[in-house]
């Protein structure tokens, strides 16, 4: 067993002395093995450096790249495609809020004096955050044209975080299929529109919207727990005037 020895200690029996000479040739053997693999990685960098820098270098050159696109490519090209989208993000208000609201979104999605529509827009900077937000007018104009296959089309590559308009898109995908007399889908579509965000607006539209196909194909115990679910947790909301109507019409199916 090893034992502490202070500086300066003399060894005083040939035991002692064959013992230090022992641990001083091992202690010299693993400086000695320490200064051989220093010395093959210092080799190792010399014969490869050249490598290394152009590792190195691409490396840099990837992180610099990366950074100069966004500063000086995707910066300027969303803002560019910002500003080709006013015009016809001022089409889609105005058919939103006023009249010859056919023509207008119309306008929206093909352009006009001289201006990109909103196709331009998904078509020419495609991948930009412009592109992306063009989707969701498209689509929403497609709705109101009832061309509803072109609606579910553009909705669906629409992708968004946002509280109100990420279920508003899925719900919207919703209306479409209603008109597609696809009820299974649109029930489908409401159900994920009411999950993706917990709100006294978008929840209970879509709660409700999913309660009222339920009913219309036949599941009316599950109309019945969306319209309950409205009546306890969003009283206030627009979709609780008359939600005991609904409430009604689901207890009397649900027992026949």
């Amino acid at each position: 067993m090893a034992t502490y020895k202070k500086r300066g200690y003399k060894p005083k029996t040939k035991e002692e002395v064959v013992q230090v000479e022992e641990e001083q040739s091992t202690t010299a053997e693993v400086f000695n093995t320490l200064d051989e693999t220093a010395s093959k990685t210092e080799d190792w960098v010399i014969k490869n450096q050249k490598y290394i820098f152009v590792i190195i270098g691409v490396v840099a050159a990837v992180v610099l790249g990366y950074l100069g696109y966004n500063e000086f490519v995707a910066k300027p090209k969303q803002t560019e495609a910002m500003n080709d989208m006013y015009q016809a993000k001022k089409y889609y208000n105005e058919a939103v809020n006023g009249t010859s609201k056919d023509s207008l979104y119309t306008l929206a999605l093909n352009g006009g004096e001289g201006k990109l529509g909103m196709l331009d827009i998904v078509s020419e900077y495609s991948g930009s955050q412009a592109a992306n937000l063009a989707n969701y007018y498209a689509g929403m104009a497609y709705l109101n044209l009832k061309d509803y296959k072109n609606a579910v089309t553009y909705l669906s590559d629409f992708s968004s975080d946002d509280e109100i308009l990420a279920p508003m898109a899925k719900g919207a995908i919703g209306d479409a299929f209603v008109q597609l007399n696809q009820k299974e889908d649109a029930l489908s579509y409401y159900e994920e529109a009411a999950k993706m965000r917990t709100n006294e607006f978008t929840t209970p539209m879509y709660v409700f919207k999913a309660g009222v196909i339920a009913l219309e194909l036949g599941k009316a115990d599950k109309a019945l727990t969306y319209f309950k679910d409205i009546k306890d947790n969003y009283a206030n909301s627009n979709e609780a005037a008359n939600i005991d109507v609904f409430i009604g019409k689901a207890q009397v199916l649900a027992n026949k």
